[in-house]
């Protein structure tokens, strides 16, 4: 199919365009001229088309959570969000752990049409954190790393040889940085605010020494290593610090901290019991401003859907997440502006960095690359509520926020899959 978008503000972060212009899409990718009329034109006056959002940690609850979510459902609010490509945790039921699990998904999803899905594969046998899985077979049937998700792996002797067989092939790692003792029975942060609640808390050195002890076995190994969900402004500093060295890393942080802090949990808000747990203001600040000097290399939902009856449950018994895909978007842009960067710098967080990390060619608007595409109003205000979302998942600590920022149409691979009716 070909198609026309007609006079829209183009902004591709990979190459700094961000200027009046038309884009023509031929065969599924981004051409110079169509060869030919259009099969259809879309107009993008007054409109942003830059490249579709690629999220490198969303949950899609298959399999064996389908009571939470489906494919189908997350998959269209991923294309209501804007999201054409997105990278699933392996924490499913069973974990991706085997080939054929990897396979099945991968195949639900094309059979579905709608956002590109990237399996990340279990970095150990049932995430047990006992015995590596082959990594090579789960890599030949499509996975993009490996991960242990929220899980946790407490011998560093285990992890010291999941790295060294990484490294070996080049696979990439994606690690969550939490000391498992220290974080134990915890579920807010350690402060005032958790005491005063009589919340058990998770300190925020839990993060740092787990991360020093990742810091010195990628010395060893020079395992490329992601770290995932940062939380702390002293990870962010040592983050920083490693980067100086050469290390090679890489990070994110969710959406969802970029915006909150503690002091959200209010009267025991379980729509703000994530994890890793929301901290301090400082921290908050400081998460801001990492991803803003480039310190943290991309932003992702962290979508995490969860059924009703588990989330009105007391704070500590709650299940842990919030729904992100639909909020990536203007989450993202409400963080630009408060940071009052230029746009192309703010959605260069959500389309080319997390493809740098993924190693896949979309997000970017060049000819010969993927027609994966994203039109957006800007300034289009709409206020979150449980019916405006297409997830299954109702649970996020922004019902009732009125947030900037709105598709119009989400194209993947040169097809319109969701256009705002």
């Amino acid at each position: 199919m070909k198609i026309l978008i007609r006079n829209g503000r183009v902004v591709d972060p990979a190459s700094g365009r961000d200027a009046a212009g038309d884009l023509a899409i031929a065969e599924g990718r981004l051409c110079e001229a169509l060869p030919g009329k259009p099969d259809r034109i879309i107009d993008a006056k007054g409109l942003v088309v830059a490249p579709g959002l690629i999220d490198v940690a969303a949950r899609l609850r298959e399999p064996g959570y389908e009571y939470k979510a489906t494919l189908e459902s997350e998959m269209d609010a991923a294309v209501a969000g804007g999201v054409t490509s997105l990278a699933c945790p392996p924490d499913t039921d069973p974990p991706l752990d085997e080939p054929g699990l990897v396979d099945m998904l991968r195949r639900r999803a094309k059979v579905l049409s709608r956002a590109r899905v990237y399996p990340v594969g279990a970095l150990t046998v049932k995430l047990a954190g006992e015995r590596l899985t082959e990594m090579a077979e789960l890599a030949e049937a499509g996975c993009v790393a490996f991960s242990q998700a929220d899980e946790p792996l407490p011998d560093t002797q285990v992890l010291w040889r999941a790295l060294q067989y990484a490294a070996t092939f080049g696979f990439p790692v994606w690690l969550r940085a939490e000391d498992h003792w220290l974080a134990r029975g915890g579920v807010a942060h350690d402060g005032e605010l958790a005491t005063r609640l009589g919340l058990p808390g998770i300190p925020a050195f839990a993060e740092t020494i787990a991360l020093g002890t990742l810091f010195e076995l990628v010395r060893a190994t020079g395992t490329r290593l992601h770290l995932c969900r940062l939380s702390s402004a002293a990870a962010v500093d040592m983050v920083r610090k490693a980067k100086l060295e050469g290390l090679p890393i890489s990070c994110d942080v969710a959406i969802h901290h970029l915006h909150l802090s503690e002091q959200d949990l209010g009267y025991f808000d379980s729509h703000c019991r994530l994890v890793p747990p929301l901290r301090s203001q400082r921290d908050r600040d400081a998460l801001a401003a990492g991803l803003a000097d480039g310190t943290i290399d991309c932003v992702c939902s962290d979508h995490t859907p969860v059924d009703e009856d588990q989330k009105q449950m007391p704070f500590s018994e709650a299940e842990p997440g919030a729904t992100g895909l639909e909020l990536l978007l203007p989450l993202t842009l409400k963080w630009g502006a408060q940071q009052k960067l230029p746009l192309a710098k703010v959605l260069g967080r959500v389309t080319s960095d997390p493809a740098r990390i993924l190693g896949v060619h979309s997000g970017r608007l060049q000819p010969g690359a993927p027609a994966d595409i994203v039109v957006f109003d800007p300034g289009a205000a709409w206020r979150v509520t449980p019916d405006a979302l297409r997830s299954q998942g109702k649970n996020t600590p922004y019902l009732g926020y009125e947030l900037e920022g709105q598709v119009r149409y989400t194209l993947v691979a040169g097809n319109v899959v969701f256009e705002q009716a």
